[in-house]
């Protein structure tokens, strides 16, 4: 997927917080450190840095959700991680997309904080973290 067409469909899956343009995604995905997870309608961008694992972004097409796609991204993230290195990885959700916060709770992702006003002034994120240790939830 070129970064127009992740741009594209980021744009259908976010308002808020702002989707993320073009350049942004091809900013990130010229990192020695990111790596993006595609299937035909949605997409997974992670990075490992050491032995952390960070989710940046995951989009599913509006169409096609609840079929299985992001469960599936996230399973191949924490399995893609840990083949990197990462033995820990965590994430940023919007505290108002209860969606999204409950797929990741049903993949064994655990809240582990908030960061205050992260993506405005009346929107936290919650911060969730997913232990990638052999024999650990996760994918």
């Amino acid at each position: 997927m070129t970064p127009d067409r992740l741009a594209a469909l980021h744009a259908r899956c976010f308002t808020r917080p702002r989707p993320w343009s073009a350049a942004e995604f091809a900013a990130l995905l010229d990192s020695p450190h990111a790596f993006l997870l595609t299937r035909a309608r949605g997409f997974l961008l992670g990075r490992t840095v050491a032995d952390e694992a960070e989710l940046l972004t995951l989009a599913v097409a509006p169409e096609t959700r609840r079929r299985g796609t992001a469960r599936d991204l996230v399973g191949e993230f924490a399995a893609t991680s840990r083949r990197r290195g990462a033995s820990l990885a965590f994430l940023e959700v919007a505290a108002d997309n209860a969606p999204a916060q409950a797929l990741y709770r049903a993949t064994g992702w655990r809240e582990s904080g908030r960061r205050r006003r992260y993506y405005g002034p009346d929107l936290d994120a919650i911060v969730m973290t997913l232990p990638l240790e052999a024999g650990q939830e996760g994918g």
